[in-house]
């Protein structure tokens, strides 16, 4: 048996194939399940699973350090609007909230890190397993985009790159070169559906990483889910930074594209 890993898991498919790509490595894993979030069948990768709350941080890093745990992998999306519902935080929590430099994203899992630092655990950067998910530049779908979408993509791409140095956003909705919709805490899916509603059909969307992403903190992504929000807007195009923005369900995504005939390219920073 190889080393013996923690894994925080949030929501998505990328728990899961972490932890599947990291047994594959030879680790063994204890998933921390975060309650509401994480797949209900994530324990089926797991040497042993616990369910928690996003209040209960003290009994989280309590159940790594009594497995012998010294580094962890934040896998999978967690609702930042989460922080605004939690009623009653445990003393850990409510220590890394008042410690932490802002209530975006990018902040608080920034002061989680720190604070598992303290407690003696490592936050590893899973970027060796999200490799075979990011893309080469290029057009992914069939189809070339009409000159209109790549006029699209140009005047989003300028603008959500400083939005998302920002941290305030890094999904943008544009059409007819305006900008349409701004992805804030609600995600990329919620801001692709306000883009329509907004717009209607004929939105391009464009989502990159930040320039200096880490990836132990957030981890961009896109797939079949994102697709499917597209095809209910009647969206044009999804462009997203090649090597920089994970694509999962990549087979199952590029066919919905194609069969809405909504352009899908990768474009390098």
């Amino acid at each position: 048996m190889g080393e013996r890993i923690g894994v925080i898991a949030g929501a998505g498919n990328f728990p899961l194939l972490a932890l599947r790509a990291a047994r594959s490595d030879g680790y063994s894993c204890v998933v921390a399940g975060l309650r509401g979030e994480a797949r209900p069948d994530i324990g089926a990768e797991a040497e042993a699973l616990e369910w928690f709350s996003a209040a209960e941080l003290g009994r989280l890093t309590a159940f790594f350090k009594e497995r012998g745990i010294r580094r962890v992998l934040l896998a999978g999306k967690i609702d930042p609007r989460i922080v605004f519902a939690i009623q009653a935080p445990d003393a850990a929590l409510q220590s890394l909230l008042t410690k932490a430099p802002d209530r975006t994203p990018s902040g608080l899992i920034g002061a989680l890190i720190e604070y598992l630092a303290g407690q003696g655990l490592t936050v590893i950067d899973p970027e060796v397993w999200l490799t075979p998910y990011f893309c080469l530049p290029g057009v992914l779908t069939g189809s070339a985009p009409a000159a209109d979408v790549l006029a699209d993509i140009e005047y989003g791409w300028i603008r959500v790159r400083r939005l998302a140095d920002e941290d305030i956003g890094q999904t943008l909705a544009v059409k007819g070169r305006a900008v349409v919709a701004v992805e804030g805490l609600e995600g990329t899916d919620e801001a692709i559906k306000r883009a329509g509603r907004l717009a209607g059909e004929g939105v391009v969307i464009v989502k990159v990483a930040r320039t200096r992403q880490d990836m132990r903190i957030d981890v961009p992504a896109i797939g079949a889910e994102t697709l499917r929000s597209l095809i209910r807007i009647g969206a044009a195009a999804l462009c997203f930074e090649a090597g920089r923005v994970a694509l999962f369900d990549r087979e199952e995504s590029l066919a919905l594209a194609e069969a809405n005939r909504i352009v899908v390219l990768a474009r390098r920073a």
